[in-house]
């Protein structure tokens, strides 16, 4: 770096609720029955998370027919297809659902209006797991649009019961815009109530967006997979400053940094603190000379666990070498 440079840390970033819970629930899981654990997906899209979890005993499995007799399964917090349900509970599985609550609400809509007639057009990304597992709550009547000329394409049965879901970790503005498009074809289409992108993806992006306004580039922390961690660099980008996205510190390039007075760092929901101290410890050695953290929103949502995973005093202390 030619001059002192300064890092800014967007708050809030990191964990959110649904992923504490996820991964709490594979741990406690690890902690009651022993290893192995098996895992339908990665529980969450972080590498440095699903790596620390497989060296404790979690297998992450894509099949169920990779899940021997008997076994404990945790699906994903991305959700799961009613189709992998039924297999998991024919097949005696214990099971443990680590769905976020919010992409759980969302399921709970579907089956609802479903109930109730309606078809459904769902904002998301193919192949993600959690628009499979929305998608897969239902035989049929759902519709994926993934940018605005998809709307112009998609041919429900019926106009008069539609009804709007979306991915919950969207670009906000880019959902809001296909969500308007939806609108415009589809005058009678039935909204969400609430919005379904989640309280964490809003919160961070509306820090990114702040943050953006004060830096020379930003660098998001989160795995390829990660669909929020990609829109907090995207977030940045259009607002015409410079983003990188990186797994840990050993992906950081000093040339993105060189010369830059302010550098923005974040994390998307899904990356561990961990990752952005030893960012930072990166930065420091390339010469950032102090560190400051942004005002922001403090979150203070916690989601319950499962029934079926209080542990005894003995397991709990078991879990907190764990963690």
């Amino acid at each position: 770096m030619n001059e002192p440079a300064e890092v800014l840390l967007a708050a809030p970033r990191g964990f959110c609720a649904g992923v504490d819970r996820a991964i709490e629930i594979v741990e406690r899981a690890l902690a009651k029955f022993g290893a192995p654990i098996h895992v339908r997906h990665e529980i969450v899209h972080n590498t440095y998370v699903v790596n620390d979890l497989r060296a404790k005993g979690a297998v992450f499995i894509e099949d169920l027919d990779e899940v021997p007799p008997g076994a404990t399964l945790v699906f994903s917090a991305h959700g799961v297809p009613k189709s992998v349900e039924r297999e998991a509970a024919a097949r005696g599985f214990r099971v443990f659902d680590a769905t976020c609550p919010l992409v759980s609400k969302v399921h709970v809509e579907v089956a609802k209006l479903h109930r109730e007639g309606y078809e459904f057009i769902m904002i998301g990304h193919k192949g993600h797991p959690e628009v499979e597992g929305t998608m897969g709550q239902l035989d049929g009547g759902i519709h994926l649009v993934e940018d605005v000329a998809d709307v112009a394409r998609i041919q429900p049965a019926q106009h008069d019961k539609l009804a709007v879901v979306t991915q919950t970790t969207l670009s906000v503005d880019d959902a809001a815009e296909i969500a308007a498009a939806v609108k415009a074809r589809f005058p009678k289409v039935r909204e969400p109530k609430q919005q379904d992108i989640c309280y964490a993806t809003q919160n961070r992006q509306d820090a990114v967006k702040l943050l953006s306004r004060d830096v020379d580039v930003v660098i998001v922390v989160g795995s390829p997979t990660s669909s929020n961690s990609t829109r907090l660099r995207e977030v940045a980008r259009k607002l015409g400053t410079d983003s990188h996205m990186i797994d840990g510190a050993d992906e950081l390039r000093p040339e993105w940094i060189a010369g830059k007075a302010r550098i923005g760092l974040t994390a998307g929901a899904s990356a561990p603190d961990i990752l952005v101290r030893q960012v930072i410890e990166r930065l420091r050695a390339l010469g950032a000379v102090s560190v400051r953290t942004l005002d922001g929103i403090e979150e203070t949502v916690k989601f319950p666990l499962p029934k079926g995973l209080r542990l005894d005093d003995v397991a709990e202390v078991k879990l907190a070498h764990l963690r």
